[in-house]
């Protein structure tokens, strides 16, 4: 077996792009960049330089980090929030969200009459457009449940070409919605909801409390305890309850136990959930494989301008929509990134906005996605 797809040798690079992230991230310009965006930047172009494994010849331990890693995270992330906010954050989110999911879909029907998919791949057209808007209402599963439905999984090349435009055009609009605040608020300045109760413990002296920043012996084995116990709970239900998403039961678990004063004063909960969403963005960042999109030639083009102007017309719906609703950029991202690649991905942006109070709802909002996203699909494949 080459090194190339060693998994230890793998990780260890995952691990070292997530030291390199943070470490940029404290410079002038990394400062405006944020750790999130620059851990995704940083594996996105050694995947690319085939120094790690991308999409195409992907290893057991990017689906591991997946499946496993990844909720464990939302898990860790989700210990210390406060539900009061959460009732503040989240009807707005719900509504926006459903914006975001109507845009979604006028985006590719946009798209459909600018580029005439139709005449590139035939019948196959309007399956990969239900398949798009399926994914980009909530996820990958409703994306495989629409190929599964119409058998299109067994068109091998064609397949993976769109799975490789979606992840290349997935990770594009990570980055986007991580530097949409920053650049919205210079053109139209937002407002915020920062007067939210804060998720943040605060000490007498008025700084942060030293709880929330170090982890110790005791706090670390019993939140690996927890995080694993958690884990192996949801699949449980999973198992006897199928319509339930193992996400959510997690998420459920995570709030329930975080309003416990035990595990409320477990320490390093918040920096353990984020290093490991360092890793999770990192392997994101590695399936952003460029080559498998060029080697599509015409079929990869057209692919990519269909698919790309259907989420920047989601992208310039919400954010004109969003803007005259609320005008909290920061929301608008991270809606958009619940549309766009689920609530894994939309709760590290609510984490790199320091918007503890819509993470749960992110979460909420990503699962919604997932219970919509497959009769959306349909319904334009219908239209079509």
């Amino acid at each position: 077996m080459s090194f190339i797809t060693d998994p230890i040798y793998v990780l260890t690079i995952l691990c070292l792009m997530v030291i390199l992230a943070v470490y940029v991230s404290k410079t002038t310009v990394g400062k405006k960049l944020g750790a999130a965006l620059l851990v995704i930047l940083f594996t996105a172009i050694i995947a690319n330089l085939n120094l790690i494994p991308s999409a195409s010849n992907s290893i057991p331990l990017y689906s591991g980090i997946f499946k496993y890693l990844a909720p464990i995270a939302i898990f860790y992330l989700l210990l210390k929030v406060n539900i009061s906010t959460i009732k503040q954050a989240g009807l707005p989110m719900i509504g926006l969200f459903l914006i975001g999911s109507l845009a979604t879909s006028l985006g590719i029907l946009i798209a459909w009459t600018a580029f005439s998919p139709a005449d590139v791949f035939g019948e196959d057209a309007r399956v990969i457009a239900g398949m798009l808007t399926g994914t980009y209402t909530g996820g990958s599963v409703n994306f495989n449940a629409i190929a599964l439905e119409y058998g299109f999984q067994e068109k091998g090349a064609l397949y993976a070409g769109v799975i490789a435009v979606d992840n290349v055009v997935t990770t594009l609009w990570i980055m986007v919605t991580l530097a949409m605040p920053v650049f919205l608020n210079r053109l139209w300045k937002g407002r915020t909801s920062s007067q939210l109760t804060s998720y943040v413990q605060v000490s007498k002296d008025g700084q942060k409390d030293p709880d929330n920043e170090y982890i110790d012996l005791h706090g670390l084995m019993w939140l690996l305890f927890l995080g694993v116990g958690a884990y192996f709970i949801s699949e449980i239900i999973k198992q006897w309850i199928p319509q339930i998403p193992s996400i959510l039961t997690i998420s459920t678990l995570g709030i329930l136990l975080a309003q416990t004063k035990f595990v409320a004063n477990l320490k390093g909960s918040h920096n353990l959930g984020l290093y490991l969403v360092y890793i999770f963005l990192a392997v994101i960042g590695a399936c952003c494989e460029l080559a498998a999109v060029i080697e599509l030639k015409d079929l990869g083009i057209t692919l990519i301008l269909f698919t790309g102007t259907a989420v920047l017309l989601h992208g310039i719906i919400i954010t004109l929509l969003g803007g005259l609703l609320y005008r909290d950029w920061e929301m608008v991202a991270i809606v958009s990134q619940a549309n766009i690649g689920g609530g894994t991905t939309a709760i590290t942006l609510a984490e790199s906005f320091d918007r503890k109070e819509l993470a749960l709802p992110a979460i909420l909002v990503g699962s919604l996605g997932s219970a919509l996203g497959t009769y959306i699909g349909f319904l334009v494949i219908y239209l079509l």
